[in-house]
């Protein structure tokens, strides 16, 4: 890990520099000019050469303590951190009265480097050091706690077992930033391609893999008009794979013109649109600023993003933090509110991803207590939306070194991550790994297919409503693909719904999911959507009107679906429909139909009271008489205690 020469120059001009009683005189001259000469060239950016004659001016007065300051310094600055260790451990060695203050540049080292036994010892004689600053001593105590939680961390590791998603999606170049559809069959990733006509020789484009009997495909360029030029990168995909929103930034002036945005990076969408994808269009303000947003992540509602904005300055990007943004009504975002102090720090945060069960966030930070550099954390949302403390993810899932970009599947069994351990294809590869059971989210399961045209076929682009039943509340709301009809909506456990699927000219589609308490394995949902085109004889299952046992009161949540209805019937107001009670087989034959008619008619003064004029409206009971399924099964019978409505003239 890399320690920048901002940090540094905090650490060690500051603490150092400003705060050592004494400035060491060598007896040597030649020691004296060679560590002159060796500051000049560090000063003019000269560090090779500046280092040649500070190891020089040591050959001459081993004893000399500003070389090993400057160097130190230096080491440090070009990532050469057990170098820099060895040097400030020689200051102290041979003055560590007069040079206390370095020990917490010591500490911080031996914490970048894992070596947390070290780190504490010397963050402790910092902190007996009588001018030591308010700030720095914040940090070690901060530090010092995280090397307790890191040893015993290492003592008690998490199962971590990664395995390279191969040559489809790896290759001798850096992939990173993954993001998957919540069925665990498309995967979207940067990847940092070598490019002789852009500024520095390399650029960052998409590239998508599918995967067939388990294997993930060679990866293709996600192409025009997404792909540029000039840098793409840190995607989120919605769970149904069909909207995209990455980070672009402008583009360097001679070397292709970027997209235009608000600030230096900007966050832009796209849809597709059967096999492609629209022209990025950006998400504008107040989602984008005049500062740096990028690492987008998208709730599988569609309704809430999350992101990180960092603030511009001239010493670089500056106060990273997790922000989130609701989509209105008319399309719009509001303005961007950041997460509770649980979650951001004072340090930096990065690689936010919220899973498809909508309450379990993971983000990488280096202000929590951690193993050290940027951490893995998951938090989940109680039932007041307050996001609970941060959990780290454990040893070795964290390391000393920077861990971020960790994606969760849908049935949150993977976790997704980039890494650039041996025994890969080259650079940085993409890697999965089986999530320990402490870390992860809530079970979701999901329903896949095509809306098409019941009588033609064709595929059509429709309006989807996950309701949940308890609440009333919509939980997802999307479109189906205007291409190839398809669809893929996300089931969160524990709950029950109701699907309906719209679309103007056409009688609507309905379906209700219980996905009960204590599903410990949710299987998939593989269901087309046929609609009927509006004609008379049509008719249509309420399969989320429901009623008490052997009575005709309604149950509160049937009020959703006839609610539907009632929207329904207000598009079309030409429309006359007959509302139709059915029971299955079990039981007297004429109390089956005076229930059923009782029925239709509780629904058909529902109607009324919510404005439709009652001549538009009919209601009858037909009893165990018009049967859909075999009465000989509980699904059978299940299925023939409905509630329908029937087109009797547009």
């Amino acid at each position: 890990m890399r320690i920048s020469l901002f940090s540094f120059f905090l650490f060690l001009s500051v603490a150092l520099f400003a705060q050592s009683p004494i400035k060491y005189v060598s007896p040597s001259k030649k020691a004296t000019k060679l560590y002159e000469s060796g500051k000049l060239y560090y000063e003019s950016s000269n560090d090779d050469l500046a280092i040649a004659d500070l190891e020089k001016a040591l050959k001459e007065d081993p004893k000399y303590i500003d070389v090993y300051l400057l160097l130190g310094y230096i080491y440090s600055d070009k990532g050469r951190n057990e170098d820099a260790l060895t040097a400030f451990n020689k200051v102290i060695e041979l003055d560590p009265i007069n040079y206390q203050v370095i020990n917490f540049t010591i500490g911080r080292l031996n914490m970048f480097l894992g070596k947390y036994d070290e780190a504490k010892k010397a963050y402790g004689y910092y902190l007996k050091y009588p001018r030591a600053n308010p700030e720095n001593i914040s940090i070690a105590k901060r530090d010092i706690a995280s090397c307790d939680f890191a040893i015993n961390a290492i003592k008690n590791p998490v199962p971590f077992n990664p395995k390279n998603l191969g040559e489809g999606v790896n290759s001798s170049l850096d992939e990173y930033f993954p993001c998957v559809t919540a069925d665990d069959q498309t995967i979207l990733f940067t990847r940092l391609i070598n490019d002789a006509q852009v500024y520095g020789g390399k650029q960052e484009d998409f590239y998508i893999s599918k995967k067939e009997n388990g294997i993930w495909q060679k990866a293709l360029n996600l192409g025009a008009p997404i792909n540029t030029k000039n840098n793409e990168g840190a995607p989120t995909i919605s769970p149904d794979g069909q909207q995209i929103i990455f980070v672009a930034c402008q583009g360097i002036e001679g070397y292709g013109v970027g997209r235009k945005g608000y600030g230096s990076c900007d966050l832009f969408w796209s849809r597709k649109k059967g096999n492609n994808w629209s022209a990025p269009v950006n998400l504008m303000e107040p989602v984008n600023s005049r500062n740096w947003e990028t690492q987008p992540s998208i709730s599988s509602d569609g309704k809430t993003l999350y992101f990180i904005r960092g603030i511009v300055t001239r010493e670089g990007i500056k106060e990273q933090d997790i922000y989130t943004s609701v989509k209105n009504d008319d399309g719009s975002w509001t303005n961007p509110v950041k997460l509770s102090n649980k979650i951001n720090t004072p340090g930096k945060e990065e690689s936010v991803f919220i899973h498809p069960d909508g309450k379990t966030l993971y983000f990488s930070s280096d202000g929590h207590i951690g193993m050290g550099g940027l951490d893995i954390y998951m938090s989940k949302k109680d039932e007041n939306g307050e996001w609970g403390t941060p959990v780290n993810l454990g040893y070795p899932i964290n390391t000393h070194k920077d861990e971020n970009s960790l994606l969760v599947s849908a049935d949150g069994r993977l976790a997704y991550f980039a890494s650039d351990r041996e025994g890969g294809f080259g650079g940085l590869d993409l890697y999965s790994f089986e999530l320990p059971e402490h870390a992860r989210p809530d079970l979701v399961s999901y329903m896949k297919g095509k809306v098409y045209d019941a009588e033609n076929k064709n595929p059509l682009e429709a309006n989807f409503q996950l309701i949940d039943l308890a609440t009333g509340k919509t939980v997802v709301e999307a479109l189906s693909n205007p291409g190839n009809g398809e669809f893929l909506v996300c089931l969160p456990a524990n709950k029950n719904y109701a699907l309906n699927v719209s679309k103007n000219g056409y009688l609507f589609f309905s379906e209700n999911f219980s996905l009960k308490e204590g599903a410990t394995n949710l299987q998939p949902i593989k269901k087309d959507v046929p609609l009927s085109p509006i004609k008379e004889g049509e008719k249509v299952v309420l399969k989320n009107v429901f009623f008490e046992t052997a009575k005709f009161d309604l149950k509160d949540e049937s009020k959703i679906e006839l609610d539907k209805l009632v929207a329904f019937l207000q598009k079309n107001p030409t429309l006359k429909i007959e509302i139709s009670g059915h029971t299955d087989n079990q039981g007297d034959q004429k109390s089956n139909l005076t229930l059923s008619d009782n029925r239709s008619k509780t629904v058909y003064n529902y109607l009324v009271s919510k404005g439709i004029a009652a001549e538009r409206l009919s209601s009858k009971g037909y009893g165990d008489t018009m049967p859909i399924a075999d009465n000989k099964t509980p699904e059978g019978r299940s299925l023939n205690r409905r509630t329908e409505f029937k087109i009797i003239s547009k």
